[in-house]
């Protein structure tokens, strides 16, 4: 505890030379509820004041009040509120906010709002338009990868032209292969192909899905990894080509391409292998000329072998673990690198203490195929202790709509090794009583007891093999 003591002076020492730095007055936060207070709690911290947004159905949510300001932008759908590009950047220009925060999802990964930002002379607060364009597209960011040496899994060289040219791939690097959407993400247009015959179907298939879902029909091939584990890297970068990491969380635990469970440091990553995943992840932010807090995302195979998979172009939902166990604060680096002040810590103050574990608590039914459950909380009673925290916009007496993400929170649970985090994540699970609506909590007490994912023997088939 001595080094991470250390480590927190250097930190606030760096902080307090950049007090004189500027700084934005005022902050729009384009989201709601739980990523939304988290933002505004970092810029109350920072001395910065808020402008909340809110459809007609989230008036009286938590981000409302919390905000010094806020703006209704629309009827409940989130197509006619979260989603309009033009409401968002009126309600900035009317209240003065010089920056705007996305959080994640809606527009956070939206080349166009952040451009329609610059265009506008209001600070997204996260990558340019030009990196969320590279990284956005599967093939482009593959081949970026490749020219910055980072490792990907043997595939295309980029999108496939055709069956032909997959069954050329498919026979070069051996089956099972996957035909993966270019565009796009959350498991659409993709399809695992184990049998030759299959392939031309499979390329229509992806093709077809990443069309309908993306408005891109393109696809490419890469070499299926099975079993793999879900290992990802939380980078920050200045976007002037300096970046730094603040190690892996495994996200391994996860449904149909949705994490529900996350863990920093992963059980299966040695400080070596740290070491290089680190370096690798800082590469591609480099090469992505990357500003803000972003992810790489890397699968992880039996061996010991990590290939890059994907960017986030945004915070993400687990960035709670990776501050859990550094003890910098994410969110409020990422706004301070947005005004300007570059990258307030160096990769040598960052150090990993302890052990972290995040729980998404969804309204949904795990015994329903997880199907959402909104409707009226009529009991929350969240658990306390030492190193337990929850992340939410969720009260007693709170109407969960049918509009958007069924996340009612984030559990995050700290230890000073796994053994201590699992028991004290037993205890904060068994604590945590909600009723009205069907949630996620006893779900993820089952897995914690799994001797296997007890053992930190897991990947992300664990759900499909063990507890489908």
């Amino acid at each position: 505890m001595r080094r991470y003591a250390r480590s927190a002076l250097r930190r606030l020492a760096t902080y307090a030379m950049l007090e004189s730095a500027p700084m934005f007055a005022k902050v729009l936060i384009a989201n709601r509820g739980e990523i939304a207070i988290r933002v505004i709690r970092a810029c109350r911290e920072l001395g910065v004041g808020t402008v909340g947004v809110y459809s007609e159905a989230d008036a009286g949510c938590l981000h409302v009040r919390y905000a010094d300001e806020a703006v209704c932008i629309g009827p409940p759908p989130a197509a006619q509120s979260y989603l309009v590009m033009p409401a968002i950047i009126q309600a900035a220009l009317q209240s003065g906010a010089e920056a705007i925060h996305p959080g994640y999802g809606f527009l956070a990964e939206r080349a166009e709002f952040s451009a329609l930002c610059r265009e506008q002379g209001i600070k997204f607060i996260g990558p340019a338009p030009e990196s969320i364009d590279l990284m956005g597209d599967k093939a482009a960011a593959r081949a970026t990868m490749i020219a910055a040496g980072v490792p990907v899994t043997p595939g295309s060289d980029g999108v496939i032209d055709d069956v032909a040219e997959a069954e050329r791939v498919a026979r070069e690097i051996g089956l099972p292969v996957m035909v993966k959407a270019s565009a796009g993400g959350g498991g659409k247009g993709i399809r695992i192909v184990r049998e030759a015959d299959a392939l031309a179907a499979a390329v229509r298939q992806a093709q077809a899905e990443a069309q309908a879902a993306f408005g891109n029909g393109a696809v490419y091939v890469e070499k299926y990894i099975p079993a793999p584990r879900h290992v990802e890297i939380q980078v920050l970068a200045d976007g002037l080509g300096h970046a730094i990491h603040l190690g892996e969380r495994d996200c391994s635990i996860q449904r149909r391409h949705q994490k529900l469970i996350e863990e920093a440091p992963s059980p299966a990553v040695s400080p070596e292998l740290r070491a290089q995943m680190g370096e690798a992840a800082v590469r591609a932010a480099v090469a992505a000329r990357y500003e803000g807090a972003g992810t790489v995302e890397f699968l992880l195979d039996s061996d010991g072998a990590f290939s890059f998979m994907e960017m986030n172009t945004r915070v993400q939902v687990e960035h709670c673990i990776s501050e859990a166990v550094t003890g910098i604060d994410i969110v409020k680096t990422g706004i301070q690198i947005a005004a300007g002040e570059g990258l307030p810590i160096r990769q040598d103050e960052v150090e990993i203490e302890g052990h972290a574990i995040e729980f998404r608590i969804n309204a949904e039914d795990p015994g329903a195929d997880f199907m959402p459950t909104p409707g009226l909380v009529t009991t929350w009673i969240p658990p306390g202790g030492p190193r337990i925290r929850l992340d939410t916009h969720v009260h007693q007496g709170y109407m969960v709509p049918p509009f958007y993400d069924s996340l009612l929170g984030k559990l995050i649970v700290w230890g000073r090794d796994r053994e201590e985090c699992l028991a004290r994540s037993r205890w904060a699970l068994d604590q945590f009583i909600v009723e009205g609506v069907k949630t996620t909590i006893p779900f993820h007490r089952r897995v914690i007891d799994h001797p296997l994912f007890v053992a930190g023997d897991v990947s992300t088939h664990f759900i499909d093999d063990h507890l489908g």
